[in-house]
């Protein structure tokens, strides 16, 4: 009697896939080496890295502001209420704070930050492939990367670590909002034990958590951007592409960068 030999296949789909992930890995590696290699030669844009700081940093300000207001509140209600019945409403302070400061803060930001930036780069940059500036900036005799990729890549690593930074303070304080008119915690006990339980690591593992982001969120869209080559149709294309390959570089890096500072402050 003949034995039946099972033979897996591949779809097709799947390996155009997995080697289309293959190649946009490999190609911002390359961008990466590229910006290494040419950040350490003159000339240096700084005029553009200011407008990059502006346009990144400053006009993201009131998004990431709202966004960290209605977590912090939001964090404060749903812990509040749900510690209240075990007389836990004391401890919600220190969640609150830990969460943001670790989690919701950066990851928050981030995302918010590769809906708006990461879009506007992936357009902005493959509307000038597309329109042959960046050919222009070529016969000119400047490096596409020196004038485009070096400004954005810089600016959002200045930018994103101040924008934590800021929506550590605003959903803490949507949380002492809630807290006191909510749950009916007093405003000076809230600060107090925030100031108290809050400690160096948790600040260090959010702003260092939002320099990788930050990393996710521009690597991406400069590449897409880049390789924009059938037109205007595939603008949209690279837009989608950089905002969705940044959010989940996002949130598949937070588990492994919160593994790794776990073990460092285990090791601490």
């Amino acid at each position: 009697m003949k034995s039946k030999t099972w033979t897996t296949t591949i779809p097709d789909d799947f390996k155009k896939s997995f080697e289309a992930f293959l190649i946009h890995l490999g190609g911002c590696g390359l961008l990466i080496k590229k910006f290494f290699s040419e950040i350490r030669t003159k000339p240096f844009y700084f005029s553009l890295l200011v407008e990059q700081i502006y346009l990144i940093g400053v006009k993201s300000l009131p998004l990431i502001i709202i966004t960290a207001l209605s977590t912090g509140m939001v964090m404060a209600l749903q812990y509040g209420f749900g510690l209240e019945k075990f007389g836990g409403k004391p401890y919600v302070p220190r969640l609150v704070a830990s969460t943001i400061l670790r989690e919701m803060g950066p990851v928050f930001t981030s995302l918010m930050l590769a809906a708006r930036v990461g879009a506007g780069i992936a357009s902005e940059i493959g509307s000038m492939v597309v329109t042959q500036q960046i050919d222009a900036i070529r016969a000119l005799g400047t490096s596409p990367i020196k004038r485009i990729v070096i400004p954005r890549v810089l600016a959002c690593l200045i930018s994103l670590p101040i924008l934590v930074a800021i929506c550590d303070v605003v959903g803490n304080l949507g949380g002492l909002i809630v807290g006191y008119y909510e749950l009916g915690l007093d405003p000076q006990f809230y600060l107090r034990r925030v100031l108290d339980t809050s400690n160096i690591q948790d600040y260090a593992v959010g702003l260092g958590k939002s320099v990788f982001f930050a990393i996710f969120i521009v690597v991406p869209a400069c590449y897409f951007g880049l390789n924009v080559k059938n037109g205007t149709k595939e603008v949209g294309l690279a837009t989608t592409k950089a905002v969705v390959t940044g959010s989940l570089l996002i949130l598949i890096g937070d588990f492994f960068l919160s593994k790794l500072f776990w073990i460092f402050d285990k090791w601490m």
